[in-house]
């Protein structure tokens, strides 16, 4: 097909982080572009991930530290809070950023919207509420979903997601929680602070079972110390059936089986790549973990490209904000790039917040790799005391030569402190290096210049 017979240059499918910014790069560089949304324009960032959980989770533990603060000599303790207010919080903080649902964006851009699912009929076709668009190039960005687990009686109530779970209108009495994902964690300690009974219940062994052991083990000792949250890790979910106005949970733990009363139930477990687009039709291969591409983000179609969750890679906004980046750019350049996952932060917005970069100890061991790790307690630095915040620690690891290969810093403020590490990381900064920079006295990040010197 000749390009002129084409209706687009390129045609994005996903209007979420991993293809919004694609779209509007390709729009800049005068190219003819469309962008396709299932759903709600703008993806799951700005609508009903990052941003309004965010936004609940700042006004949850800003509620938590002033019932706590008793001990600073704050009375605190007839202190209360409105859920429909926090509600009306959250859809001001998700307007505010413009994304969700902006169709009116990338109109704005002179980038056509279409609204409904994307299916390939050829390697240069789409269908889209039975009309057909071609384009010259396609950019695949259609993100992951939480995958329904296979439990008896499932299918016969009534569960959410962390997409749903703010449609309800207030905290519910008891939650289950089926998964320990970041999400999962997040939303597990936001409920308890409201007074919600949560279980979360885990098939792994431990808790962010990604993360370093002393993370999971600390996160785990935390949360428990509320006694409205408690945690089953190496359970499975054997029924979820209606007990009257309840539900009913049966599980296998440590051998046994047990049952527990619950109101509600939320899945955040595995999350899958949503890939049920006709990627067959267009040739385009892929597995059960993602889109197949090269590292150039390009798939087994040289004109179609891939970003963001439906890789089945890194689950964060700002790798697909990256791999949008990239590929525009290769979209529109002959000279390819290719994403630098180097120095990509994972962070979990508890409190503390939980944030590593690079390796874990673990993917060290499974490299072979000789290092040497330091962790200090925040209890080491000044800011411990007149915040009377002693629970978390900086963990660095480096090579025998000193330089630095990972890192995970459980404090207050983490997703900020975490950036320093990652850009030593990134350019080759040793921890002596890191160590003789001067840190504000009374910061949290003092505790990385302890850990840098102690290594």
């Amino acid at each position: 097909m000749a390009r002129s017979n084409f209706d687009y240059d390129i045609i994005v499918i996903g209007s979420g982080a991993g293809g919004s910014i694609a779209a509007t790069l390709a729009a800049r560089g005068d190219q003819r572009v469309a962008i396709v949304e299932a759903a709600t324009f703008g993806g799951e960032s700005p609508n009903w991930g990052d941003i309004p959980t965010k936004a609940l989770l700042h006004a949850a533990q800003l509620y938590r530290e002033a019932k706590a603060g008793a001990k600073f000599g704050i009375r605190s303790s007839m202190l209360g809070y409105n859920y429909p207010s926090l509600l009306a919080w959250k859809d001001i903080a998700v307007r505010r950023t413009g994304a969700g649902g902006n169709k009116a964006f990338y109109q704005k851009h002179g980038i056509d919207t279409i609204t409904g699912v994307a299916h390939f009929i050829s390697p240069h076709e789409i269908s889209v509420n039975k009309r057909t668009y071609s384009a010259e190039k396609f950019l695949i960005a259609t993100g992951s979903h939480w995958e329904r687990p296979a439990i008896v009686g499932l299918d016969t109530i009534k569960f959410y997601t962390p997409k749903s779970i703010f449609t309800l209108t207030r905290p519910p009495k008891s939650l289950l929680i089926l998964g320990d994902d970041p999400y999962a964690i997040e939303l597990a300690q936001l409920f308890s602070i409201f007074g919600t009974k949560v279980v979360i219940a885990s098939t792994h062994e431990r808790i962010l079972s990604q993360e370093d052991e002393e993370t999971s083990l600390l996160m785990a000792s935390l949360l428990a110390k509320d006694d409205t949250l408690s945690i089953l890790t190496g359970t499975r979910i054997l029924s979820i059936i209606k007990d009257g106005p309840m539900k009913r949970a049966t599980f296998l733990r440590g051998g046994s089986e047990q049952m527990i009363k619950i109101d509600e139930v939320m899945i955040a477990g595995e999350r899958v790549p949503t890939t049920a687009i006709g990627l067959e039709q267009a040739g385009v291969d892929y597995t059960a973990k993602g889109i197949e591409t090269s590292t150039t983000l390009q798939t087994t179609q040289r004109h179609i490209f891939a970003a963001g969750d439906v890789l089945g890679g890194h689950s964060y906004t700002h790798s697909a904000m990256l791999e949008s980046r990239i590929a525009a750019h290769n979209m529109l350049h002959k000279t390819p790039l290719e994403p630098d996952y180097t120095a990509t932060p994972r962070v979990i917005f508890t409190y503390p917040e939980v944030a590593s970069v690079g390796l874990t100890e673990e993917d060290c061991i499974k490299r072979d790799l000789a290092i040497k790790t330091s962790l200090v307690p925040l209890g080491a630095v000044a800011k411990a005391n007149v915040s009377d915040m002693h629970d978390g620690f900086v963990k660095l690891i480096a090579d025998r030569k000193g330089m630095l290969l990972g890192a995970t810093v459980v404090a207050p403020h983490a997703s900020d402190i975490i950036h320093e590490i990652g850009l030593a990381i990134k350019h080759n900064i040793s921890a002596h290096e890191l160590a003789e920079l001067p840190h504000a006295f009374l910061s949290w990040g003092e505790a990385v210049r302890v850990a840098a010197a102690r290594l």
